[in-house]
């Protein structure tokens, strides 16, 4: 019995420690923030994504937005019907396991640059 109520304790610590894990992190350079070319290269900096981490897109609103699309629409710089638009200027969304693709739908602005794939464990 004994035991039995220590393999609980345990793994209701472990699964109290996952739950706090989550990491939020601002997407592109300090200065630009989500912008022209910011996603490019910035997933490679040597951080490794969790599902339930949190992207922060920061920019001026009105100017861009975030809508996560699939792959298809990563690579053709094209939104789904019915995909959600993000249009805050400080916008937060938490990753899923497996690839995740985020673009701007702004005319023109995920073919130069405005575009994010971010791949989580």
């Amino acid at each position: 019995m004994a035991t039995e109520a220590f393999v609980l304790m345990m793994l209701l610590i472990g699964h109290s420690v996952v739950l706090t894990s989550a990491t939020k992190y601002v997407v592109g350079s300090s200065t630009g923030g989500w912008t022209f070319g910011a996603g490019c290269n910035w997933p490679s900096n040597g951080k490794l994504f969790k599902a339930n981490d949190t992207l922060v897109f920061k920019y001026e609103a009105g100017h861009h937005n975030v809508v996560r699309v699939t792959k298809a629409g990563y690579r053709n710089c094209t939104a789904g019907v019915g995909a959600k638009v993000y249009s805050s200027g400080n916008d937060q969304i938490k990753l899923v396991k497996g690839k995740n693709y985020f673009i701007c739908t702004f005319p023109n602005h995920c073919t130069f640059g405005v575009r994010l794939n971010v791949t989580a464990v």
